[in-house]
């Protein structure tokens, strides 16, 4: 019997961890980008690749959230999966920042490689659910 909870919490995980590690892997490379580049408007120029980032990290997690709760027999539910995953990529965007300014460069890729290996995590979390034999019956 599948575990329809640990589908979806696992789903979860996979595309927040995964989306919110895309966002934030953008970040790093912006920041790598910033101390190389002489440029004195670099704020502006760094909003585009920093946007970009955003938009394909939500759409990981939008698609992993999704694909990784397909055990799920319900659509509404996958739907508010993918959905809940791209909020949750995007907190973990925004408590980037924090991570940045207390701990420069490499506690942000820190903190994006800690974000890809939750999402890691949450899919293995999710496949274990969609086995057959996740739940134990009295039966057998």
């Amino acid at each position: 019997m599948k575990d329809p909870l640990a589908v979806g919490l696992g789903a979860l995980a996979c595309g927040s961890g995964l989306g919110g590690g895309t966002i934030v892997a953008a970040l790093v490379i912006v920041r790598a980008l910033e101390r190389h580049t002489a440029a004195p408007n670099y704020q502006e120029t760094a909003a585009d690749p920093v946007l970009a980032g955003t938009l394909a990290g939500l759409a990981v997690a939008a698609t992993f959230g999704w694909r990784r709760s397909r055990a799920l027999d319900n659509v509404f539910q996958r739907g508010v999966i993918g959905t809940l995953s791209a909020m949750g990529a995007l907190i973990v965007g925004f408590l980037a920042w924090p991570v940045d300014r207390l701990l420069g460069v490499g506690g942000l890729a820190a903190w994006g490689v800690l974000a890809f290996a939750a999402g890691v995590a949450g899919s293995v979390w999710s496949a274990r659910g969609a086995r057959e034999d996740a739940i134990k019956t009295g039966n057998e």
